[in-house]
């Protein structure tokens, strides 16, 4: 008659055991990321040496350089303190051509038209984004852009291929403020 409550014990403390963890069937070693991780930064070394060579070939240009990674000279400056750069919000509109890296046109002047955007508030590619926000109205200012901060991996599925550094002219028409939305109590 014992040994029933002895069982009895043993299951009860065998079922309020916690469930161990599962581990995966396959592991992976993340081999292929760390290769990926190399050739992108060989690929964005190799693209940042082009636009070093360009820019060297120009010694005539003041070329500034980018804290987002990209380089840019002014075509037009405006100097006065007036003219502020956009904000968060604020609605820009812009004209641009892009062209290889050796000067050739892949959208020339008015193949993209004439372009609205709400600063950080939509879609443009990233270079260009955080090109607008260095201009002010009236500006054109030619940037260069590694791949990666232009059209990137895709491309722009027409006329720009995979990681394809480009140039673009860019001149800064308009600056409106962002719009407050007044609401009645």
């Amino acid at each position: 008659m014992k040994i029933k409550p002895i069982i009895l014990l043993i299951l009860i403390v065998s079922a309020c055991k916690s469930p161990e963890a599962r581990y995966p069937v396959s592991r992976s070693s993340g081999s292929y990321i760390d290769e990926s991780v190399a050739l992108n930064k060989k690929m964005i070394a190799k693209e940042e040496d082009q636009i070093k060579k360009l820019m060297a070939n120009d010694p005539d240009t003041e070329y500034l350089s980018s804290s987002d990674g990209f380089w840019y000279y002014y075509n037009d400056k405006v100097e006065d303190s007036i003219h502020e750069t956009p904000e968060f919000g604020d609605i820009v509109v812009f004209d641009y051509t892009i062209s290889t890296l050796d000067g050739d046109p892949i959208y020339d002047i008015g193949e993209k038209p004439t372009k609205e955007y709400a600063i950080d508030k939509e879609k443009l590619f990233t270079g260009l984004r955080q090109g607008l926000k260095l201009m002010r109205e009236g500006e054109t200012v030619t940037f260069l852009f590694p791949s990666h901060k232009a059209y990137g991996y895709y491309g722009d599925r027409n006329k720009i291929g995979s990681n394809v550094p480009i140039t673009a002219k860019v001149t800064l028409r308009d600056i409106k403020e962002e719009p407050v939305n007044e609401t009645n109590n």
